[in-house]
């Protein structure tokens, strides 16, 4: 029939599909197609706590390197409140502490969860030197600084792990964000590690802080906005529901925040104030990439109309394929359809 026509199948399957209007995405009986995640309510604040420590510790030593030690002392001493934290809280999430520590009997790249608690480890046996370093001097030279400076290169990876974390599940609102959501959580951390430091530092001493603070607000903010339109019907639940309502809090919470800074961070009061919205605000927006997640499982929508398009340009793919495999010397022009390899 294909020959008499003069049209490939593939053309044929294609014309008929274009006939068929595009059914509502759904699953059977309106169930989810992917199972929720399974973290508990600790996890937020792990995500929140691991920025904080990672990005702390590297603006304590940009700090040492200006020669500004009271800024320098008080980073260090926010990252090991930090790095403390979080394995707190990612054991109460496991269950038992043994989960935790069987974790570091191998080491195996392709798993986030191992990685990531092997950077918890190794950054806060560093800086915990660091911290004792910094504010007692009683750890050798050479120890110290290596391990401030061990501290602060684990410091970018811990704070911006969690978000390949997330983005390695099935959850289509985490997965489909994989290639900005690490921006994200790197903004956010430094605009908490900032707005820590302008809790516990004198105003004088705060100037590099309060920058990094305004900085990461701002582009956190920006980044998050470009990551929903980028993710279009997916980013949905970044605006619906309980993430909705978080994400409007954490805007507007940094967005105040960085402005009380910004203007009147160079008061002691307007410096306290302005932090504690900010660092509300990254907390905020933790909560929000977290509901968003449960929200995206939930609804099939975000999971079937996605793999259909999927089909419908690889479909269209294979179309444009075959018509493009066809014989320059048969003068008919028939379609050369070559034998697909199995496996």
């Amino acid at each position: 029939m294909s020959a008499a026509t003069g049209r490939s199948g593939a053309e044929r399957r294609r014309d008929e599909a274009a006939m068929v209007p595009d059914a509502e995405p759904r699953s059977y009986y309106g169930h989810p197609v992917v199972k929720p995640p399974v973290w508990k309510p600790e996890i937020p604040f792990y995500l929140f706590t691991g920025g904080l420590a990672g990005a702390s510790a590297a603006l304590a030593l940009l700090a040492e390197a200006r020669g500004d030690d009271a800024l320098a002392r008080r980073a260090w001493a926010n990252a090991f409140a930090g790095v403390s934290a979080s394995p707190v809280l990612l054991i109460a999430d496991l269950g038992r502490p043994s989960r935790f520590f069987n974790m570091l009997r191998l080491v195996k790249v392709t798993s986030p969860m191992n990685v990531g608690s092997w950077l918890l480890a190794g950054s806060g046996l560093t800086t915990a030197l660091a911290v004792a370093d910094a504010c007692t001097g009683v750890v050798p030279a050479p120890a110290g600084a290596i391990a401030k400076r061990a501290s602060a290169a684990l410091g970018l990876p811990l704070a911006t792990y969690t978000a390949a974390l997330l983005a390695n599940t099935a959850i289509p609102a985490w997965h489909e964000a994989r290639g900005i959501l690490p921006f994200v959580f790197a903004s956010s951390a430094a605009a908490s590690a900032g707005a820590a430091a302008l809790l516990t530092t004198p105003p004088d001493a705060a100037v590099p802080a309060r920058r990094i603070a305004v900085g990461g607000a701002v582009a956190g903010m920006v980044l998050f906005e470009v990551m929903e339109k980028r993710l279009g019907d997916l980013g949905e639940p970044y605006g619906e529901g309980a993430a909705g309502r978080l994400k409007k809090a954490a805007t507007a919470l940094t967005a105040s925040g960085a402005a009380m800074v910004a203007g009147l961070g160079g008061r002691r009061a307007g410096a306290v104030a302005g932090g504690a919205l900010v660092l509300a605000g990254a907390l905020c927006e933790r909560w929000s990439v977290f509901r968003a997640g449960f929200q995206s499982a939930s609804d099939p929508r975000h999971t079937v109309g996605p793999q259909r398009a999927r089909v419908r340009q690889g479909a269209r793919g294979g179309a444009a394929r075959a018509v493009a495999r066809t014989s320059p010397e048969d003068p008919e022009r028939k379609t050369v359809f070559e034998p697909r390899a199995r496996g």
